[in-house]
């Protein structure tokens, strides 16, 4: 599957479960390491597991399997499908880490177009 249809499904789970500040950066132009990030930021740690666990079955009904998951008993969860990196974090670690300045090299996705309802804030 498409790096862009895994961005979506996933950018699309996370909404429904109501994550916050969702942000999608296009990194394939400055990094190997993928070629999108997806962030957001859960308002518990119970929240942080339930996005999580949200986006890794949409990802399975669609036939795409990680290839690693980092952090499932910490406040940031890490779903690797190789081409899109997805991070679920809590208030602190999204704050700490900061990985929307770290790459702000990278071009932000445009939601409206991505989401099948109204981005949640």
């Amino acid at each position: 599957m498409e790096a862009f249809e895994i961005l979506k499904i996933a950018a699309n789970a996370l909404n429904e479960r109501k994550a916050k500040e969702l942000t999608g950066i296009k990194i394939e132009d400055i990094s190997d390491i993928a070629d999108y990030f997806l962030i957001c930021t859960a308002t518990s740690n119970t929240h942080v597991r339930a996005l999580a666990d949200e986006v890794e079955e949409k990802l399975k009904q669609a036939g795409v399997m990680p290839d690693h998951i980092e952090g499932r008993a910490s406040d940031w969860i890490l779903l690797d499908y190789g081409t899109v990196v997805i991070h679920v974090f809590g208030r602190q670690s999204r704050d700490f880490y900061a990985l929307d300045r770290m790459w702000s090299d990278g071009e932000l996705v445009d939601f409206a177009e991505i989401l099948d309802s109204a981005l949640e804030e």
